[in-house]
């Protein structure tokens, strides 16, 4: 039998874990909103590393708030990362009764209160993400079929991705199935955020 050791695990799956280590951080795009109010507001974004139990894998919870009311998140979700050797496959998940964990980004007690029996697979929604020199660029998995309604319209959603070490750049859009034009989601450009705190040293790399 062939023994595997740590290092070389570490090294067979540093894609997956550098891009871990980028994401896991509490993110703000404080700096978009001052130079440019009227467009965008300040907003919080927060990736904390789910415990190893949770997935037996590398998965995080996310939240994202407004920074003047950090309990009532407008965005919540769950994330498995998975290797796929060029490139890393991001499942993404919805939260039942997601208000009973509103702040976990930011509270480690009320994160570890989550239950996998308590999320549900968003199908058609996952992320691919690709390494490009020190930038990670991710989008939604193609096809055209992570549905969303937006007041009454049926939506499909158009995601884009480009994170380093300390910065975060993502824009959602919402676009017509029926007719390719946008509903919903910003139309001048993509939030811009910075790393203002790094949960990397909470990832649970040691059962890798």
């Amino acid at each position: 039998m062939v023994v595997v050791s740590d290092r070389e695990k570490l090294k067979e799956n540093s894609l997956l874990i550098n891009l871990a280590r980028a994401m896991a951080g509490d993110f703000s795009n404080y700096k978009q909103s001052q130079d440019n109010p009227k467009d965008y507001a300040h907003i919080r974004v927060f990736f904390r590393p789910l415990p190893w139990p949770f997935f037996s894998a590398i998965g995080f919870y996310s939240e994202q708030t407004y920074d003047y009311d950090l309990w009532t998140p407008y965005r919540q979700g769950i994330h498995r990362l998975v290797d796929r050797g060029d490139h890393i496959y991001i499942e993404n998940y919805s939260l039942q009764d997601g208000m009973l964990y509103a702040g976990a980004g930011h509270n480690r007690d009320i994160l570890e209160t989550i239950s996998p029996e308590n999320i549900a697979r968003r199908y058609n929604c996952s992320m691919v993400f690709h390494q490009e020199g020190n930038l990670f660029r991710g989008a939604v998995e193609p096809g055209n079929k992570c549905l969303i309604n937006r007041k009454g319209v049926e939506t499909y959603l158009v995601s884009q991705v480009e994170i380093k070490e300390n910065t975060w750049i993502s824009w959602d859009r919402g676009m017509d199935i029926e007719t390719g034009e946008q509903v919903w989601g910003s139309a001048i450009g993509p939030l811009k955020f910075e790393k203002r705190a790094s949960f990397a040293d909470e990832l649970p790399l040691s059962h890798l």
